[in-house]
């Protein structure tokens, strides 16, 4: 069985709406506070107001770098990981460059996660890099999976939510087997539900990246169960 609470605090929630207005970021602060969540995962811009807002909670700022083709340069992602960093980000979900790893230029992949990683490190920064898998096939997951290790980063994470597809066990299943033993994995998109949250953290998942957070976390019952979960 898995609790309210213990659900909450693996949730990533996100706040990344292209209409998203500053009243919209303080409201969904206050909320993701009321619920303890994990993180409130932002876009750069929303960074310093959103760790204002979060500055006497447990609740960290997450911030989505690249976000959300992952076609920046390399330089760019940097900086932007930097700044954000600088405003208040403890967590980063950066987007790789799916395109050059489709194209088989793995080495500019791990360099450009490198990059990322290099400015989050130094501050205990958390990187999380989102793969896009509904673009992948299973073999291309796995070998994903294992650039983003080399490059040093500490989650794999399915989707931006803007792709063509959200996570799936599948995907999951495939994450977990090739590096769940030493990173994380983050199940994002489509994550809709009480039981689709529970049953991605049955299967190891880490985080959730979940948009309707007081929808999924209302969907379970006073005990924590849910239909068996």
């Amino acid at each position: 069985m898995y609790t309210r609470q213990q659900v909450a605090g693996t949730i990533d929630h996100a706040v990344l709406k292209p209409f998203t207005t500053r009243q919209d970021v303080i409201d969904n602060a206050k909320m993701c506070d009321e619920r303890q969540v994990a993180t409130m995962c932002v876009r750069p811009c929303d960074v310093a107001p959103a760790a204002e807002q979060l500055k006497d909670s447990k609740v960290d700022v997450s911030v989505v770098v690249g976000f959300p083709h992952g076609g920046n340069c390399t330089r760019i992602k940097a900086a932007e990981a930097g700044l954000a960093i600088e405003h208040g980000a403890r967590e980063i979900d950066m987007v790789w460059n799916i395109g050059r790893f489709l194209s088989g230029d793995f080495d500019y992949v791990q360099k450009d996660i490198e990059a990322v990683v290099a400015e989050a490190k130094p501050n205990g920064v958390l990187v999380k890099v989102i793969m896009e898998t509904c673009w992948l096939t299973g073999e291309q997951v796995a070998e994903g999976c294992k650039i983003c290790r080399a490059a040093g980063a500490d989650f794999v994470k399915t989707s931006t939510g803007f792709g063509d597809g959200p996570a799936t066990p599948e995907v999951i299943d495939i994450m977990i087997k090739t590096v769940g033993d030493t990173m994380g994995v983050k199940a994002s998109g489509g994550v809709r539900s009480w039981e689709t949250a529970v049953g991605y953290l049955k299967q190891g998942c880490k985080r959730l990246g979940v948009g309707s957070t007081e929808k999924v976390l209302d969907g379970a019952t006073d005990d924590g169960g849910n239909e068996g979960y």
